[in-house]
């Protein structure tokens, strides 16, 4: 007998545990692994043989691959005795077919292998016509699947009326099917609660609800649960606000009854009346008006937009001038403006005698005495015959002047006088002419008309003398333009 001599007691450890390993595969007692010879390497360790998370088996060899949860189970949840042939695939080997057979044997078409619990359903429905939303992802499939024990789930209507048709017959308030309210629930509810809330749109109607009318009940607008032929107009609703208002009165006045010229949606008061929408925008002192003095008795219909219409009296009581007894205009911004009464600012450029140089200081009564505003000026001489008639160089009055003053006479003031006759036309008062006339009319015979002249009434101009004198000059004839001519420097 040959002795087996051994090495090291830690080699001796390794050789019985082969025995050991070999044993477990002995025909005496069957892997429980059955028939299937797997590499132990592949799922055990030399550190530890239990099977735990450190078996490293890859189950995608065995055409079940592990997803979701059923990565984190042990094996026996799913191989009972680790017996591991001939497992089927099917979700009902381990899961209990709760429905029966209402759904079929598929789990997959609601369930996932990421969570078993019943709201994966959800995720399943969002790829069909109808994805559950709101409320509707937390119903049990028979609400809307009546027929789901038949496993018939195709054919469905997807329009709301076709699970919530007893919803809109038993609505009262407001009463859907009175109303004729259409059956597309979604204008009205949502899809979180089918109690009324804030689903409908009343943008999308003729009528947009904007300010107070937001917070508005229904009701108060649509009585009787009328909701189609609401008239849109404002005192369809506010015919109270409208007939007990008294400041001013409404009715007395006869307001139009389009309320928003005055009203708002954010409030019914204050009012904000704008006078610039109507024939007189309001202006100057205007604006603090009280509108009960020029509305007298609530009258606001056709009324005046002349001043008189207001300020007779003031134009009545005014003396500084008399506008009556002057028979002044009744047109008040002639003079006056609507940022006051007082002062007056008449502008005397209007009229056909505009007022420059010291006409422009002159008191209106130096002109108009007696208050007569309705002179009509042809001339300087209406106010101006005193001055006229003083003058004695040259004598105005006898030598007829025209009553034209503005030849010689200027509105910065009366004297000097501008008119120069030397400069401007012929030298009287130098020259050979000096001292040798004593009145106009001698060269000028025709009264008024200095534009007439003679130069043959004086000297020795007779006609014998002067065609002697003048022979073979050029242009000659006996007439005084022709002297004035060739001898306007003498």
């Amino acid at each position: 007998m040959t002795f087996v001599r051994f090495k090291p007691f830690s080699m001796r450890v390794e050789f019985l545990l082969a025995l050991l390993f070999i044993a477990q595969f002995s025909p005496a007692q069957e892997s429980p692994h059955g028939k299937i010879r797997f590499e132990c390497s592949a799922c055990h360790s030399t550190d530890s043989w239990k099977m735990k998370k450190d078996a490293a088996f890859n189950h995608k060899v065995t055409g079940f691959p592990l997803t979701g949860k059923h990565e984190m189970l042990q094996c026996v949840s799913c191989h009972a005795e680790l017996k591991f042939t001939k497992q089927s695939s099917d979700c009902l080997s381990c899961h209990t077919n709760v429905h029966k057979t209402e759904l079929g044997t598929n789990c997959l078409r609601c369930h996932t292998t990421q969570s078993w619990k019943i709201s994966d359903i959800v995720q399943k429905h969002q790829r069909t016509r109808f994805p559950l939303l709101g409320r509707h992802a937390s119903l049990n499939c028979q609400t809307c699947h009546p027929h789901a024990a038949q496993k018939q789930y195709s054919g469905t209507l997807t329009e709301c009326i076709g699970c919530h048709r007893n919803d809109v017959a038993e609505a009262k308030t407001p009463n859907h099917i009175a109303a004729g309210f259409s059956t597309d629930c979604v204008q009205c509810h949502l899809i979180t609660a089918f109690r009324w809330g804030t689903g409908f749109d009343h943008g999308r109607t003729a009528f947009p609800l904007t300010g107070a009318h937001k917070t508005t009940v229904c009701s108060n607008c649509h009585k009787n649960q009328v909701f189609k032929t609401t008239p849109a107009q404002c005192v369809a609703c506010h015919q109270t606000q409208f007939s007990s208002t008294t400041n001013p009165n409404h009715v007395a006045g006869n307001f139009p009854t389009q309320c928003q010229t005055c009203h708002s949606p954010t409030a019914w008061r204050p009012a904000t009346f704008s006078h610039s929408n109507t024939r007189f925008p309001l202006l100057g002192a205007h604006q603090a008006t009280v509108c009960t003095q020029c509305h007298v008795n609530n009258q606001y219909q056709g009324l005046p937009t002349a001043c008189v219409g207001c300020h007779l009296r003031n134009f009545n009581s005014t003396t500084n001038p008399n506008h009556v007894a002057s028979n002044y205009p009744t047109q008040c911004q002639s003079c006056h403006t609507q940022a006051a009464w007082r002062p007056a600012s008449f502008n005397h450029s209007s009229t056909r005698f505009g007022l420059t140089g010291r006409h422009v200081t002159t008191a209106c009564a130096s002109c108009h005495v007696n208050n007569n505003y309705n002179l009509s000026y042809q001339d300087c001489y209406q106010c101006h015959a005193t001055q006229f008639a003083q003058p004695t160089n040259p004598n105005h009055v006898t030598s007829q002047f025209s009553h034209d003053c503005t030849p010689c006479h200027t509105t910065t003031a009366w004297r000097p006088s501008t008119f120069n006759h030397d400069g401007q036309y012929f030298r009287i008062y130098s020259g050979k002419h000096n001292n040798k006339w004593t009145n106009c009319t001698q060269c000028h015979p025709t009264a008024g008309q200095y534009q007439v002249f003679t130069c043959i009434s004086c000297h020795e101009h007779n006609q014998t003398s002067m065609d002697q004198e003048h022979r073979n000059k050029p242009g000659y004839n006996y007439s005084s333009p022709a002297c004035y001519n060739c001898h306007r420097n003498v």
